[in-house]
Protein backbone atom coordinates (compact mmCIF):
# COMPACT_ATOMS: atom_id res chain seq x y z
CA UNK A 1 0.00 0.00 0.00
CA UNK A 2 1.04 3.88 -1.32
CA UNK A 3 0.34 6.49 1.34
CA UNK A 4 -2.35 8.02 -1.28
CA UNK A 5 -3.88 4.80 -1.86
CA UNK A 6 -7.70 4.79 -0.72
CA UNK A 7 -8.20 2.35 2.17
CA UNK A 8 -11.69 1.23 3.03
CA UNK A 9 -12.26 0.05 6.25
CA UNK A 10 -15.45 -1.45 7.60
CA UNK A 11 -16.38 -1.91 10.79
CA UNK A 12 -14.11 1.60 11.39
CA UNK A 13 -16.42 1.92 15.27
CA UNK A 14 -15.13 -1.14 16.09
CA UNK A 15 -12.13 -2.00 18.92
CA UNK A 16 -10.40 -3.64 15.52
CA UNK A 17 -11.61 -1.01 13.11
CA UNK A 18 -10.66 2.08 15.30
CA UNK A 19 -7.34 0.87 16.77
CA UNK A 20 -6.46 0.06 12.87
CA UNK A 21 -7.46 3.77 11.63
CA UNK A 22 -5.18 5.09 14.09
CA UNK A 23 -2.43 2.98 13.53
CA UNK A 24 -2.21 3.57 9.85
CA UNK A 25 -2.69 6.97 9.65
CA UNK A 26 0.44 6.46 12.32
CA UNK A 27 2.08 5.04 9.45
CA UNK A 28 1.48 7.99 6.86
CA UNK A 29 -1.53 6.46 5.25
CA UNK A 30 -3.58 10.00 4.69
CA UNK A 31 -6.79 8.35 2.32
CA UNK A 32 -8.58 5.91 4.75
CA UNK A 33 -12.48 5.91 4.60
CA UNK A 34 -14.45 3.89 8.05
CA UNK A 35 -18.14 4.05 7.10
CA UNK A 36 -20.77 3.92 9.78
CA UNK A 37 -23.68 1.70 9.39
CA UNK A 38 -26.07 5.05 8.82
CA UNK A 39 -23.15 5.73 6.03
CA UNK A 40 -23.15 2.78 5.18
CA UNK A 41 -25.67 -0.50 5.96
CA UNK A 42 -23.63 -3.54 4.80
CA UNK A 43 -26.71 -5.86 5.10
CA UNK A 44 -27.97 -3.72 2.07
CA UNK A 45 -26.30 -4.81 -0.92
CA UNK A 46 -27.31 -1.74 -3.63
CA UNK A 47 -25.77 0.40 -0.42
CA UNK A 48 -22.42 -1.53 -0.79
CA UNK A 49 -22.21 -1.37 -3.97
CA UNK A 50 -23.16 2.73 -4.41
CA UNK A 51 -20.83 2.89 -1.64
CA UNK A 52 -17.38 0.85 -3.14
CA UNK A 53 -18.01 2.31 -6.90
CA UNK A 54 -18.27 5.70 -5.61
CA UNK A 55 -15.01 5.70 -3.71
CA UNK A 56 -13.39 2.96 -5.88
CA UNK A 57 -10.72 1.34 -2.64
CA UNK A 58 -7.35 0.01 -3.68
CA UNK A 59 -7.36 -1.92 -0.19
CA UNK A 60 -10.33 -3.15 2.14
CA UNK A 61 -9.57 -4.58 5.52
CA UNK A 62 -13.03 -6.67 5.88
CA UNK A 63 -13.35 -5.66 9.87
CA UNK A 64 -17.02 -5.54 10.24
CA UNK A 65 -19.38 -7.95 11.73
CA UNK A 66 -22.45 -8.70 13.92
CA UNK A 67 -20.71 -10.25 17.33
CA UNK A 68 -21.44 -10.49 20.75
CA UNK A 69 -19.62 -12.96 22.46
CA UNK A 70 -20.19 -16.50 23.90
CA UNK A 71 -23.71 -16.00 25.75
CA UNK A 72 -24.87 -13.69 22.53
CA UNK A 73 -24.04 -15.69 19.54
CA UNK A 74 -25.22 -18.93 21.93
CA UNK A 75 -28.93 -17.06 22.49
CA UNK A 76 -29.06 -15.24 18.34
CA UNK A 77 -27.01 -18.39 16.66
CA UNK A 78 -30.15 -17.60 13.31
CA UNK A 79 -29.23 -13.77 13.30
CA UNK A 80 -25.46 -14.35 13.85
CA UNK A 81 -25.12 -16.22 10.66
CA UNK A 82 -27.99 -14.18 8.74
CA UNK A 83 -26.83 -10.70 9.26
CA UNK A 84 -22.80 -12.05 8.88
CA UNK A 85 -23.73 -13.73 6.24
CA UNK A 86 -25.27 -10.61 4.19
CA UNK A 87 -22.53 -8.00 5.28
CA UNK A 88 -19.79 -10.76 4.07
CA UNK A 89 -21.11 -11.39 0.50
CA UNK A 90 -21.87 -8.01 0.31
CA UNK A 91 -18.72 -6.87 1.21
CA UNK A 92 -16.30 -9.15 -0.65
CA UNK A 93 -18.73 -8.86 -4.11
CA UNK A 94 -18.53 -5.52 -4.11
CA UNK A 95 -14.82 -5.97 -4.17
CA UNK A 96 -14.96 -7.66 -7.17
CA UNK A 97 -17.09 -5.34 -8.76
CA UNK A 98 -14.58 -2.07 -7.62
CA UNK A 99 -11.56 -3.87 -8.37
CA UNK A 100 -10.12 -3.74 -5.48
CA UNK A 101 -6.86 -4.76 -5.55
CA UNK A 102 -6.90 -7.00 -2.63
CA UNK A 103 -9.40 -7.79 0.60
CA UNK A 104 -7.87 -8.44 4.41
CA UNK A 105 -11.36 -10.26 6.15
CA UNK A 106 -11.61 -10.68 9.69
CA UNK A 107 -12.37 -14.29 10.24
CA UNK A 108 -12.24 -15.91 13.58
CA UNK A 109 -10.55 -18.57 15.61
CA UNK A 110 -14.23 -19.75 15.80
CA UNK A 111 -14.43 -21.32 12.67
CA UNK A 112 -11.93 -23.95 13.81
CA UNK A 113 -13.23 -27.37 14.87
CA UNK A 114 -12.66 -29.29 18.07
CA UNK A 115 -9.12 -29.31 18.40
CA UNK A 116 -6.93 -32.21 19.83
CA UNK A 117 -6.05 -31.73 23.22
CA UNK A 118 -2.59 -29.91 23.18
CA UNK A 119 -2.08 -29.46 19.43
CA UNK A 120 -1.71 -25.90 18.24
CA UNK A 121 -4.50 -25.45 15.28
CA UNK A 122 -2.94 -24.96 11.56
CA UNK A 123 -4.83 -22.95 8.62
CA UNK A 124 -4.82 -26.77 7.12
CA UNK A 125 -7.34 -27.85 10.02
CA UNK A 126 -10.34 -25.00 9.23
CA UNK A 127 -12.11 -28.04 7.28
CA UNK A 128 -11.71 -30.89 9.47
CA UNK A 129 -15.01 -30.39 11.33
CA UNK A 130 -17.79 -28.57 12.55
CA UNK A 131 -17.60 -25.49 14.96
CA UNK A 132 -18.14 -25.86 18.54
CA UNK A 133 -21.83 -25.18 18.94
CA UNK A 134 -21.95 -22.47 21.26
CA UNK A 135 -20.37 -20.43 18.00
CA UNK A 136 -21.81 -22.48 15.23
CA UNK A 137 -24.12 -19.59 13.56
CA UNK A 138 -21.39 -16.77 13.61
CA UNK A 139 -18.51 -19.49 12.68
CA UNK A 140 -20.50 -21.20 9.56
CA UNK A 141 -20.73 -17.62 8.60
CA UNK A 142 -17.30 -16.82 8.37
CA UNK A 143 -16.45 -20.59 6.91
CA UNK A 144 -18.53 -19.23 4.06
CA UNK A 145 -17.22 -15.80 3.37
CA UNK A 146 -13.59 -18.26 3.44
CA UNK A 147 -15.43 -20.55 0.26
CA UNK A 148 -16.83 -16.89 -1.39
CA UNK A 149 -13.25 -15.54 -1.21
CA UNK A 150 -11.61 -19.06 -2.46
CA UNK A 151 -14.33 -18.77 -5.35
CA UNK A 152 -13.57 -15.18 -6.40
CA UNK A 153 -10.13 -16.00 -6.27
CA UNK A 154 -10.49 -18.87 -8.37
CA UNK A 155 -12.90 -16.98 -10.96
CA UNK A 156 -11.26 -13.47 -10.60
CA UNK A 157 -7.94 -13.81 -9.60
CA UNK A 158 -9.11 -11.78 -6.80
CA UNK A 159 -5.95 -11.25 -4.08
CA UNK A 160 -7.18 -11.91 -0.23
CA UNK A 161 -6.35 -12.82 2.86
CA UNK A 162 -8.69 -14.38 5.48
CA UNK A 163 -7.46 -14.18 9.56
CA UNK A 164 -8.68 -16.36 11.86
CA UNK A 165 -8.43 -13.75 14.29
CA UNK A 166 -8.31 -15.13 18.32
CA UNK A 167 -9.21 -13.25 21.50
CA UNK A 168 -8.75 -9.59 20.90
CA UNK A 169 -8.59 -6.64 23.92
CA UNK A 170 -7.77 -3.37 24.29
CA UNK A 171 -8.75 0.52 24.22
CA UNK A 172 -12.56 0.89 22.69
CA UNK A 173 -13.65 -2.70 23.11
CA UNK A 174 -16.96 -3.40 24.12
CA UNK A 175 -17.49 -3.69 27.90
CA UNK A 176 -20.48 -5.68 29.03
CA UNK A 177 -20.70 -8.27 31.24
CA UNK A 178 -23.67 -10.23 29.91
CA UNK A 179 -22.65 -10.71 26.51
CA UNK A 180 -19.31 -8.89 25.77
CA UNK A 181 -16.13 -11.35 25.51
CA UNK A 182 -13.89 -12.26 28.21
CA UNK A 183 -11.18 -10.02 28.78
CA UNK A 184 -13.73 -6.77 28.52
CA UNK A 185 -16.47 -8.44 30.69
CA UNK A 186 -13.96 -9.02 33.69
CA UNK A 187 -12.36 -5.26 33.03
CA UNK A 188 -15.93 -4.12 33.75
CA UNK A 189 -16.34 -6.60 36.17
CA UNK A 190 -13.48 -5.64 38.07
CA UNK A 191 -13.51 -2.08 38.20
CA UNK A 192 -17.25 -2.21 39.31
CA UNK A 193 -16.13 -4.42 41.89
CA UNK A 194 -13.51 -2.21 43.06
CA UNK A 195 -15.79 0.92 43.43
CA UNK A 196 -18.99 -1.42 45.22
CA UNK A 197 -16.87 -3.67 46.97
CA UNK A 198 -18.64 -6.52 45.65
CA UNK A 199 -17.51 -9.85 44.76
CA UNK A 200 -16.27 -10.24 41.56
CA UNK A 201 -17.55 -14.19 40.37
CA UNK A 202 -15.97 -15.73 37.21
CA UNK A 203 -17.11 -19.17 35.79
CA UNK A 204 -15.37 -22.93 35.85
CA UNK A 205 -11.80 -22.49 37.67
CA UNK A 206 -9.60 -20.76 35.09
CA UNK A 207 -8.01 -23.36 33.75
CA UNK A 208 -9.24 -23.21 30.25
CA UNK A 209 -6.42 -22.11 28.13
CA UNK A 210 -6.98 -19.48 25.61
CA UNK A 211 -4.69 -16.91 22.91
CA UNK A 212 -5.29 -13.26 23.57
CA UNK A 213 -3.94 -11.00 21.48
CA UNK A 214 -3.54 -7.17 22.20
CA UNK A 215 -5.02 -4.79 20.02
CA UNK A 216 -2.05 -2.69 18.94
CA UNK A 217 -0.31 -6.18 18.17
CA UNK A 218 -3.22 -6.77 16.15
CA UNK A 219 -2.75 -3.23 13.79
CA UNK A 220 0.42 -3.92 12.78
CA UNK A 221 -0.42 -7.50 12.11
CA UNK A 222 -3.08 -6.62 9.62
CA UNK A 223 -0.91 -4.60 8.16
CA UNK A 224 1.58 -7.46 7.65
CA UNK A 225 -0.97 -9.51 6.44
CA UNK A 226 -2.34 -7.12 3.59
CA UNK A 227 1.54 -6.70 2.55
CA UNK A 228 3.03 -10.08 2.55
CA UNK A 229 0.34 -12.92 3.09
CA UNK A 230 -2.37 -14.02 0.81
CA UNK A 231 -5.10 -16.83 2.04
CA UNK A 232 -5.59 -18.37 5.31
CA UNK A 233 -3.66 -17.14 8.41
CA UNK A 234 -3.91 -17.24 12.15
CA UNK A 235 -4.12 -14.17 13.68
CA UNK A 236 -2.54 -14.98 17.08
CA UNK A 237 0.31 -14.68 19.50
CA UNK A 238 0.73 -18.48 19.38
CA UNK A 239 1.48 -18.36 23.31
CA UNK A 240 -2.06 -19.79 25.13
CA UNK A 241 -2.67 -18.76 28.46
CA UNK A 242 -4.88 -19.73 31.42
CA UNK A 243 -7.98 -17.96 31.99
CA UNK A 244 -6.98 -17.74 35.55
CA UNK A 245 -3.93 -15.72 34.65
CA UNK A 246 -5.95 -13.18 33.68
CA UNK A 247 -7.92 -12.74 36.62
CA UNK A 248 -4.74 -12.82 38.57
CA UNK A 249 -3.35 -10.14 36.74
CA UNK A 250 -6.41 -8.00 36.92
CA UNK A 251 -6.69 -8.78 40.33
CA UNK A 252 -3.47 -7.55 41.56
CA UNK A 253 -3.64 -4.34 39.69
CA UNK A 254 -6.84 -3.53 40.91
CA UNK A 255 -5.76 -4.66 44.74
CA UNK A 256 -8.68 -6.95 44.84
CA UNK A 257 -7.55 -10.15 45.31
CA UNK A 258 -9.79 -11.09 48.10
CA UNK A 259 -13.08 -10.49 46.31
CA UNK A 260 -12.21 -12.95 43.36
CA UNK A 261 -15.16 -16.17 43.53
CA UNK A 262 -14.31 -19.02 41.50
CA UNK A 263 -17.79 -20.67 40.38
CA UNK A 264 -17.07 -23.98 39.31
CA UNK A 265 -20.57 -24.87 39.08
CA UNK A 266 -20.29 -23.06 35.60
CA UNK A 267 -18.45 -24.68 32.54
CA UNK A 268 -15.05 -23.52 32.14
CA UNK A 269 -14.87 -24.27 28.20
CA UNK A 270 -12.89 -25.68 25.75
CA UNK A 271 -9.71 -27.17 28.27
CA UNK A 272 -7.31 -26.10 25.38
CA UNK A 273 -6.94 -23.91 22.01
CA UNK A 274 -3.62 -23.06 20.18
CA UNK A 275 -2.67 -21.45 17.08
CA UNK A 276 0.19 -22.49 14.78
CA UNK A 277 1.12 -18.98 13.82
CA UNK A 278 4.34 -20.02 11.46
CA UNK A 279 2.63 -18.33 8.28
CA UNK A 280 2.33 -15.14 10.14
CA UNK A 281 6.11 -15.07 11.88
CA UNK A 282 7.94 -15.93 8.65
CA UNK A 283 5.75 -12.98 7.00
CA UNK A 284 8.07 -10.75 9.94
CA UNK A 285 5.97 -10.20 12.20
CA UNK A 286 6.15 -10.43 16.11
CA UNK A 287 3.95 -9.47 18.66
CA UNK A 288 5.22 -6.81 21.53
CA UNK A 289 2.76 -6.79 24.54
CA UNK A 290 2.23 -9.40 26.76
CA UNK A 291 -0.92 -10.64 28.83
CA UNK A 292 0.60 -8.59 31.71
CA UNK A 293 1.36 -5.24 29.64
CA UNK A 294 -1.99 -5.25 28.01
CA UNK A 295 -4.54 -5.95 30.65
CA UNK A 296 -3.62 -3.12 32.87
CA UNK A 297 -3.44 -0.66 29.95
CA UNK A 298 -6.94 -1.87 29.28
CA UNK A 299 -8.27 -1.42 32.62
CA UNK A 300 -6.60 1.85 32.68
CA UNK A 301 -7.98 3.07 29.21
CA UNK A 302 -11.61 1.73 30.68
CA UNK A 303 -11.68 3.16 34.18
CA UNK A 304 -10.44 7.18 32.55
CA UNK A 305 -12.86 6.45 29.80
CA UNK A 306 -15.84 4.72 31.24
CA UNK A 307 -18.25 7.59 30.22
CA UNK A 308 -17.73 6.98 26.57
CA UNK A 309 -16.85 3.31 26.85
CA UNK A 310 -19.02 0.85 24.52
CA UNK A 311 -21.42 -1.52 26.28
Amino acid sequence: MQPDDTIVITGGSGLAGVNLREYLQSEGFRRILAPTSKECDLTDRQLVLDYFTRHKPDYVFHLAARAQGIMGNIRNQGEAYFKNTLINTYVVDACHVAAVKKIVAMGTAQMYPEPEPGVPLTEADIWKGPPHPSEYGYAQSKRGMLAQLQVYESSYGMRYALAFCVNLYGPHDRFNTETGHVIPSLVKKFHDAKATRAKVTVWGDGSAHRDFLYIKDCSRALHTIMEKIEGPVNLATGNSRKIRDVVNILAEHTGIQDQVVWDTSKPSGVAFRAYDVTRLQTAGFTCQSTLEQGLPETYDWYAKNISMARN
